[in-house]
């Protein structure tokens, strides 16, 4: 419609038949240009044109005719000065795809994600006393486990490795979450993928160390394994090793699901194979030649066979007489390799070396997988999806055939009352009961963060009320106080002290009154991005509303819900990829389903231009019109918007 300089706007639709009056905001007045609303701006035609122009593509055309257009293509197309192409040489192409190089990168991310950890004091203590305890339950559990009982002393090895590295699975939720960061950040080129991944992997390596240096140890010494420098080491060296596979395959599984819904069942999946095919719950003998390959590719059960040939193969066990035993004449084989065959383990010492390049391997190529998926296969936000309903090739079949209204008969000798020919227009029955609500003498005072012995007194000796069928603004600058004043009507506030009284309908309302009868939309909009409007609105209808309310009327409450926010064109379309708009008439709309006699809004307009906070402040105005008190914090609102309020 107009692109060009700003103090030539409204010259140029002056030009067009089209005037700002003096009360209007200019970029309201912008913004109404070319919809329904723009009749009335209009004003008489200037000579040469034939009517106003209404549609887009008409304005487009006009724009190309206009100076202001060919002042555009002049300068666009006017040859470039020689300094200005010299600079583009130097500055311009030069400029790499990545502001850092790929190791600044991966040493900056590790530290940022090692920060992020560490940040969380409440996590890292409940790890490390998880680790403590645990250890200790192990230890105290196994105490000096006798070696010559080996399903017992495989199975100290076996939960071990699967405690410590399945543990990793809790850090699901935390990888999903950085994996939307990450696709922003990427998508910016802030750094390269692989920087990404295998900082995020070095960032886990030392909890990853100091857990296992905790629990392996209590595990390893209390249990009574081999009293050997050499062992322990190799013992710590090789669950290390298990724990950082299992932390990178849950990652690389967050790089493969498309959401936390998936990855959390699959993650489940995944364990129950790898806890099967580990080699000791189904001793390989025992499993199916056609799944055999999953024992092969188990990293617990690589790791296992190691601890186990570590253990076993010490000196202290590399001897033919043991507890009065010679198994050398018995078995024909020493006692350590005689109580390996029993469970299927091979017992030669290479299976120490080659069991921690198997793990190592496994390890780079799970960091390449991931670094792949993060890279080739992002799962980003798609554009706006639109379930639309089947047509209906027989609207009389399917009872959507148009009512004919009854005519009068003009004989006077007709039994024909006037009932017959009245059309009852059904009418929704209010499911609420309006309330007014009162407060008087409000204060609210929270802890003073320099001086905790004394309070900040937020709120001080605030009166006011809202009506029903009324729209309520609290109005004021940034900080001042809406939102903690509506919080504390609204009995959002858990700390610091109230005092006041709050009054529905003239009675002193308690907490759960008031929660009971109002609803609370909040500034973020957070729903299920699955969904459609229309499924979000009727699961809170149905979740929020008394069980004695029959279906029927919870339904009618979706409807009407779509109906006083003019949601029945958006119905049916997957929250996912919708407008900020819609979002915030969704948020109204969930509050709305729980049939709330009074509703909170907290700032509704903010973020939105300038038309979208009319159409949401229009449909809150009719809800407030259905009966319900309405009350909101509101910053800058245009002319518009500031009408409709009451109060």
């Amino acid at each position: 419609m107009y692109h060009g300089p700003r103090d030539q706007v409204l010259p140029y639709f002056d030009s067009l038949g089209f005037k700002c009056p003096p009360d209007r905001d200019i970029a309201d007045y912008l913004l109404d240009l070319g919809t329904r609303l723009q009749h009335q701006y209009e004003v008489a035609l200037p000579v040469g044109l034939i009517k106003h122009p209404r549609a887009a593509s008409e304005f487009a055309e006009h724009f190309v005719q206009s100076r202001v257009y060919a002042g555009l293509v002049d300068m666009i197309e006017a040859p470039m000065e020689p300094e200005l192409e010299k600079h583009m040489s130097e500055y311009m192409d030069p400029v790499p795809e990545f502001r850092e190089g790929f190791w600044q990168n991966t040493a900056a991310l590790s530290i940022r994600h090692m920060t992020i950890l560490w940040r969380n004091k409440a996590y890292v203590a409940s790890r490390v006393a998880m680790t403590c305890v645990m250890g200790l339950i192990y230890g105290s559990t196994f105490y000096q486990v006798d070696p010559t009982n080996v399903q017992v002393m495989l199975g100290v090895i076996f939960q071990a490795v699967m405690f410590m590295s399945l543990s990793q699975g809790s850090q699901i939720p935390v990888f999903m979450e950085a994996r939307e960061i990450f696709y922003k950040q990427r998508g910016a080129n802030f750094y390269q993928t692989a920087s990404y991944v295998i900082g995020y992997s070095i960032a886990l390596m030392p909890p990853s160390v100091f857990e296992i240096l905790i629990f392996g140890s209590l595990v390893y010494w209390m249990c009574g394994f081999v009293a050997n420098v050499g062992a322990y080491f190799i013992y710590l060296i090789l669950l290390v090793l298990t724990n950082l596979v299992l932390s990178t395959w849950f990652f690389a599984l967050t790089a493969m699901c498309p959401n936390l819904d998936i990855a959390k069942p699959m993650s489940s999946f995944s364990i129950v194979f790898i806890i099967i095919f580990a080699g000791f719950v189904q001793p390989k003998s025992q499993i199916p030649d056609y799944l055999v390959w999953i024992y092969w590719i188990n990293p617990i059960g690589w790791c296992m066979r190691a601890l186990s040939v570590n253990e076993y193969r010490a000196s202290k066990y590399n001897v033919c007489e043991y507890g009065g035993v010679n198994y050398c004449s018995e078995f024909n084989m020493n006692m350590g390799e005689y109580y390996l065959d029993q469970f299927g383990v091979p017992s030669s010492k290479t299976w120490l070396w080659t069991g921690a390049i198997f793990l190592i391997l496994f390890y780079v190529l799970l960091l390449a997988l991931s670094a792949y998926l993060l890279e080739y296969r992002r799962y980003l936000a798609p554009t706006n999806i639109q379930l639309l309903p089947k047509e209906i090739e027989d609207e009389a079949q399917e009872g959507y055939a148009l009512a004919s209204t009854p005519k009068h008969s003009d004989n006077t000798n007709s039994d024909t009352s006037h009932d017959d020919v009245m059309v009852d227009v059904p009418r929704r029955e209010k499911n609420f009961v309006p309330v007014t609500i009162a407060f008087t003498d409000l204060w609210y005072t929270v802890p003073d963060p320099t001086n905790p012995k004394e309070g900040l007194d937020l709120l001080k000796g605030i009166n006011g009320y809202a009506t029903p069928g009324t729209l309520t603004a609290l109005m004021g600058s940034t900080g001042a106080g809406k939102t903690t004043l509506m919080d504390v009507i609204a009995g959002r506030k858990t700390e610091g002290t109230i005092k006041g009284k709050i009054y529905l309908n003239g009675h002193e309302a308690n907490d759960l009154a008031i929660r009971r009868a109002t609803g609370y939309c909040k500034q973020m909009d957070i729903h299920s991005e699955a969904s459609t409007m229309r499924e979000a609105l009727t699961f809170s209808g149905f979740l929020r509303q008394d069980s004695s309310v029959p279906d029927s009327k919870k339904y009618d409450t979706v409807e009407e819900c779509l109906d006083l926010l003019d949601m029945h064109d958006v119905a049916d379309q997957i929250v996912r990829g919708s407008s900020q708009e819609q979002m915030k008439r969704l948020t109204i709309g969930v509050e709305l389903a729980a049939q709330p006699s009074i509703l909170f809004l907290d700032e509704p307009t903010s973020g939105l231009d300038a038309h979208s906070a009319k159409v949401i402040m229009d449909g809150v105005r009719k809800v407030a019109d259905s009966g319900r008190t309405i009350v909101c914090t509101i910053h800058q609102p245009s002319s518009d918007v500031f009408f409709l309020f009451d109060h």
